[in-house]
């Protein structure tokens, strides 16, 4: 079955998986689900559409203004002034049609060659601006790795960006999609407009835009209730979800939503990164600008999840993962997949997918990074620098502990609003899945790091007086209230979740193991605890859960959740199941399960290659197989065919290493490349030997410092540095300051004495 939109031409760098179409079954859960993302309250009113049209109106006559207004001041001859021109293009969320109520509208203006970025745009511009009574709230950022003015306009939340063109005359009619826009311009003008560029090639190469939009959506809110929606904490933002999605929609173009975040949840269960992700061929043109090659740029070898742009020039657009946040994301999509699976079976529902994950709940030891600074301007300065460094921590952390402490950053921010000014992070702490507890307790030594991350945080070029940064060690008893929804710490609840079903699941199993081997003589509890921790540990991995039903944090959030049980159909949950069965009946016809891959690409070392042109008519990876357990087993062999093959990672040497650490380049919303080349490497440092040791010192005790007289909250000084010696060891160097470890074991709280 050929889909209408492409008339069976192929969409994607390989064949489809299926072209398997929709049945009753789907019909239902994808009605279904629709109804439950309206009712959470995603979409916007026709008023608010209605108002956005209106500001980009407005904008776009402004910009005109603008325009003609510097073109005369610069000169130009009267003809020349009113041919002058320039342009608003959306781009985001909003021109990918999945905003929802209160967004913000990604903008972009195209300008002549004669109307500069910054004495024009940032200067005129933003003058012209400001004298307007819609305007509120406008705040330039020239020093952003993309140049972005930010303000709102008659309430409506605008980032506005520029990209100097080198034409004299902008035409009405500009297609910023042809590369020819990208002819002797700057790298700020590039970087501008691949925004815009990529949205509107990501909309041309899926088969369904609708359905597109409606599994985004869907995914879009998921990594939001799961905490992995946040490109500058090291997860995914939303062009990174967007490509993901778009992808799955080649792999089956013509399932439904309902189908479509299944095997979302089914392929990337099954990825094995860092393959990269493109929704179509890496092609060089000749403009000569610098793309993703793994084969040519050193780079590109270091990046753990690639998920690469489509537009010229193609670049990953994930390179802020790490190791900590890409575990976390790959337990997350196993979650889904099983959740899905059982809602095959009517085992859940569209609630169970959407829990939201309860943080706080979820660790025993936790980081709380607090900034303050004298007024909302610099706090908004300092918030930005601090957020842009804050993915720096974790991979020093990790780093100097061999990975084996684990670092899960909160994607969101806190304010105490009893203190003006004011802004906390927290990352969740824990000891690595698996990993054998001496005698005595792990113990990890982590103040020199958070002191070498502060060192590296207070260099900002833009600092002021009153701008500090605070980092301290808080325990989940004492996580301060402002946290939580109204100020106010939520009770212990019983309710159960689908988190809490699989605790108690794997405790079951476990204490099972227990009574086999006290049958066989072989009770050993002091090896049974460090299970019992590791269970503890990590509300996220399904196979080390231990949180029971009553210790879950009642999940609340501003997004109110509504029960699955008011938007279903009215349809009996039995016959939903029958319908299951019939769609593997009715689509899937008997005949051979071999797979053959027309396109036969060829992954190595970053080097791909299409044997099949996108404009063939194309049939799918899988035609026909027997039954549903058949097809399943089919998905999972077409997905490694997709794959083809491992990505061949570059080393890093140690020199290599330390230079990446020396590299403290500011910018606002993303960190620079080589940042990340340091984390995809922890792990082979440790296996090289490297001589990049944790901190380690005697267990010494002081007085809390912490800005809270929370007990448990301990600020993470600078400890005793270790200076080897001829034979070795390790000499203390004494320091004035309290020492203070975190113990993953029995977690008791260092006693307090003075030094």
């Amino acid at each position: 079955m050929a889909n209408p939109r492409n008339n069976g031409q192929r969409l994607g760098i390989t064949e489809p998986i299926s072209f398997v179409g929709p049945t009753e079954y789907d019909m239902i859960k994808t009605r279904e689900l629709e109804k439950y993302l309206q009712n959470v309250g995603l979409y916007e009113s026709q008023e608010e559409a209605v108002s956005r049209e209106e500001v980009l109106g407005r904008l776009d006559q402004i910009v005109k203004i603008w325009v003609k207004t510097i073109s005369r001041a610069k000169g130009l001859n009267e003809q020349l002034v009113q041919e002058a021109n320039a342009k608003i293009f959306t781009f985001g969320s909003y021109r990918l049609g999945v905003h929802g109520p209160g967004a913000d509208i990604d903008t972009l203006c195209v300008g002549p060659r004669h109307a500069t970025r910054e004495e024009d745009f940032f200067g005129e511009l933003h003058n012209m601006l400001s004298e307007m009574p819609e305007v509120s709230e406008l705040h330039p950022v020239p020093d952003a790795h993309v140049p972005v003015m930010r303000f709102k306009f008659s309430g409506v939340s605008i980032d506005l960006l520029y990209a100097k063109l080198s034409l004299w005359v902008i035409p009405d009619d500009l297609d910023i999609s042809q590369d020819s826009v990208l002819q002797n311009v700057d790298e700020q003008t590039v970087r501008s407009l691949n925004g815009c560029r990529v949205t509107d090639q990501i909309l041309r190469l899926v088969p369904n835009i609708q359905n597109f939009r409606t599994t985004l959506r869907c995914m879009r809110f998921w990594a939001k209730r799961r905490g992995v929606y946040s490109n500058v904490s090291g997860f995914l933002g939303g062009i990174n979800w967007a490509l993901l999605v778009a992808r799955i929609c080649q792999l089956y173009p013509n399932a439904l939503p309902n189908m479509l975040v299944s095997r979302f949840f089914r392929v990337f269960t099954q990825w094995r990164w860092p393959n990269p992700v493109m929704l179509c061929a890496n092609e060089e043109r000749s403009l000569g600008l610098q793309i993703w090659d793994p084969r040519r740029n050193p780079k590109d070898r270091f990046h753990l999840m690639p998920i690469i742009t489509p537009a010229y020039p193609c670049m990953n657009s994930s390179y802020n993962v790490s190791s900590s946040t890409l575990r976390i994301m790959t337990e997350e999509f196993q979650r889904g997949n099983e959740i899905c699976e059982a809602m095959e079976t009517n085992k859940a529902d569209w609630d169970t997918l959407f829990e939201l994950y309860p943080f706080f709940e979820s660790y025993k030891n936790y980081l709380q990074i607090e900034i303050s600074a004298e007024n909302d301007d610099d706090l908004r300065k300092w918030k930005g620098w601090v957020e842009s460094r804050l993915r720096q921590l974790t991979l020093k952390i990790e780093r100097h502990t061999f990975n084996m402490l684990q670092c899960h950053p909160h994607p969101g921010d806190f304010s105490d609003k009893s203190k003006p000014f004011h802004c906390c992070y927290f990352m969740g702490l824990q000891r690595k899945q698996g990993v054998p507890v001496n005698e005595g307790g792990e113990q990890f030594d982590i103040r020199l790091t958070v002191d070498e991350f502060k060192q590296a945080v207070n260099v900002y070029t833009m600092w002021k007086p009153g701008m500090v940064i605070h980092v301290s060690h808080v325990k989940r008893r004492s996580i301060p209230n402002f946290v939580f929804p109204g100020g106010v710490r939520p009770a212990r609840t019983s309710k159960t979740t689908w988190d809490s079903r699989r605790v108690l699941e794997l405790k079951s199993s476990v204490a099972q193991s227990d009574k086999l081997s006290e049958g066989n003589g072989s009770d050993d509890g002091r090896k049974r605890k460090p299970l019992d921790d590791n269970l503890e540990g990590n509300l996220r991995n399904p196979k080390s859960q231990a949180l029971s039903a009553g210790e879950f944090l009642e999940a609340s959030s501003p997004i109110s959740v509504v029960s699955s049980s008011s938007v279903k159909c009215d349809m009996d949950a039995n016959r939903l199941v029958e319908l299951r069965v019939e769609k593997s009946e009715n689509n899937i016809s008997d005949s051979t399960k071999n797979l053959e891959n027309p396109t036969n690409i060829s992954l190595h070392d970053g080097e791909t290659e299409v044997s099949s042109g996108s404009n063939q008519l194309t049939k799918p990876l899988i035609e026909t197989v027997a039954d549903a357990s058949s097809f399943k087993e089919a998905e999972k062999m077409a997905i490694e065919k997709i794959m083809s093959g491992p990505y061949l990672s570059h080393q890093a040497l140690p020199d290599e290493l330390d230079e990446l650490e020396a590299d403290s380049e500011h910018t606002n919303q993303v960190t620079d490349s080589a940042e990340n080349m340091k984390n995809s490497h922890l792990e082979s440092l440790k296996e090289k030997h490297v001589s990049v040791a944790p901190v380690t010192s005697n267990i010494g005790s002081g007085p809390s410092t912490g800005s809270y007289s929370h007990v448990g909250l301990e600020e993470l000084e600078p400890a005793e540095l270790a200076v080897p010696n001829s034979n070795g060891t390790s000499v203390p160097i004494p320091q004035r300051k309290p020492i203070i470890r975190l113990n993953f074991t029995s977690l008791a709280r260092t006693t307090s004495k003075s030094t």
